[in-house]
């Protein structure tokens, strides 16, 4: 018996590959098909099952995809309902997977569908959950996301965790391995550990919403308590999910396509195409196309193009470094960005080269900050609301990037305004949406929170 944690930093998301005397299975596996099939195809060993623990809203997953090219059966909990053929697992249907078995055990509470999976090794002996967004180390999903209008509201859905929990989950023995869908980062939580594999047994001992003398009412109560708006995207990809997508190597080779930059410029005023500038922030300040927006590759890309861009039918034109148009392509379709239309060839310095505008962004470091404070310039800290908490200038207004859409009035239009974030990505983000949108007077903060602090400016709580 193998099992493989296939774990994506981006997304905080792992997918699980398992592997029994030639029979694969793959657990929620992400848009792409070729790192499952190249895996199965090291063990000689057929794919026959994909499990899905429920419909993922933070990603596309590849079920469908893989389960073309292998003939492998999907599978869904009950309640599941998708648009293609799939198999429905009643509560407590056992699969075989060559010398192991797999269960699934209804967990329903993060959605109504959601499902446990539990490995059995070849002597019957329960070895390992695949929880999906049921348990998470430290935490447990969100029940905000599936809430019914005039039917269940989160709190019902709560409570229906809570049940699926004590009933289904923490009977199991200590020694079960633990295997979530997410780890910390991800948005379909709000208090995972940084690890990604546990036992149940120290999950009892260390998760809040595990504690043996928690009682119905409580659980509601934490679980539901601060939990930050959804990101826009997630019931469209929730309804990908469902529904299906276009493959993925059609995807890839759409937005892989090269254009010179009169193509390029033509298709952005053609299309209405929003320009994607995925290169290093520092690059990006140096000089861009006017009106781009910056989500750089290097950092958490994925969901930042989710939360900020929002609609998965938006078409795209990447500006990219070299070599990784492929890259941009695949983490967009991973979250249902479909619409790429190709890549500026020869980058930022071929737009130069056709004589094309350039716009640059204004930054300064801490020091010069510094100097600047006692004259009452507006300053705006994009961080979220736990890093603004734990420190911040006293004097700048609080705008979490996430929230950026929602706030864009609050920035002057007349004198400069000054934003900072953790270390000078993020704000670099939010500056230019803000000049895409008009608000040309942002000035950025090199550094970031960590540059204010070295420089010595005063910071409260």
């Amino acid at each position: 018996m193998k099992i493989e944690q296939i774990y994506t930093g981006c997304l905080s998301q792992g997918a699980y590959y398992i592997e029994s005397n030639g029979e694969a299975a793959i657990i929620d596996p992400l848009r792409e098909t070729k790192p499952y099939l190249d895996r199965a195809r090291e063990d000689n060993a057929k794919i026959k099952y994909i499990f899905e623990t429920h419909f993922h809203a933070d990603f596309v997953s590849g079920h469908l995809s893989l389960a073309q090219e292998t003939g492998a059966h999907i599978v869904y909990g009950p309640h599941a309902n998708p648009s293609f053929d799939s198999i429905l697992a009643v509560d407590g249907e056992v699969f075989k997977l060559g010398d192991i078995t797999i269960t699934a055990i209804h967990t329903p509470g993060h959605t109504m569908e959601s499902t446990t999976y539990l490995l059995k090794d070849k002597d019957g002996k329960d070895y390992a959950i695949f929880s999906g967004d049921t348990l998470f180390l430290g935490d447990v999903g969100r029940p905000d996301l599936a809430q019914k209008a005039n039917e269940l509201t989160q709190e019902d859905l709560a409570g229906i965790l809570f049940d699926s929990l004590r009933n289904k989950i923490m009977i199991l023995a200590d020694d079960v391995i633990v295997y979530p869908a997410h780890g910390a980062g991800s948005a379909c939580g709000k208090n995972m550990m940084k690890e990604t594999v546990d036992t149940l047994g120290n999950q009892k001992r260390l998760n809040y919403a595990l504690r043996a003398d928690m009682t119905r009412e409580e659980f509601i109560k934490e679980v539901t308590d601060g939990l930050a708006p959804p990101p826009l995207y997630f019931p469209m990809n929730v309804k990908m999910n469902r529904e299906g997508y276009t493959n993925f190597n059609e995807v890839l080779t759409e937005g892989t396509r090269p254009l010179e930059p009169e193509a390029f410029e033509r298709i952005a005023n053609e299309t209405g195409a929003i320009v994607l500038d995925v290169r290093n922030q520092i690059e990006f300040i140096d000089g861009h196309i006017p009106r781009s927006i910056f989500i750089g590759l290097d950092g958490t890309f994925a969901p930042w193009v989710g939360a900020l861009l929002a609609d998965v039918e938006q078409k795209i034109l990447l500006v990219v470094p070299p070599g990784r148009q492929e890259e941009a392509v695949t983490r967009l379709s991973r979250v249902g960005f479909d619409r790429t239309l190709g890549y500026l060839e020869g980058g930022i310095e071929a737009w130069k080269e056709s004589g094309r505008e350039i716009d640059k962004l204004e930054s300064i470091d801490a020091e010069t900050l510094k100097e600047m404070l006692d004259k009452d310039i507006p300053v705006f800290d994009v961080r979220n609301d736990g890093e603004y908490i734990n420190g911040n200038i006293s004097c700048a207004s609080h705008v979490p990037l996430g929230s950026l859409n929602n706030y864009v009035g609050s920035f002057p239009k007349g004198n400069k305004c000054y934003l900072y974030c953790a270390g000078g990505y993020r704000s670099v983000i939010a500056a230019s949406i803000l000049k895409s949108r008009g608000i040309h007077n942002v000035v950025n903060i090199a550094g970031g929170f960590a540059a204010i602090k070295n420089a010595g400016i005063p910071v409260g709580v």
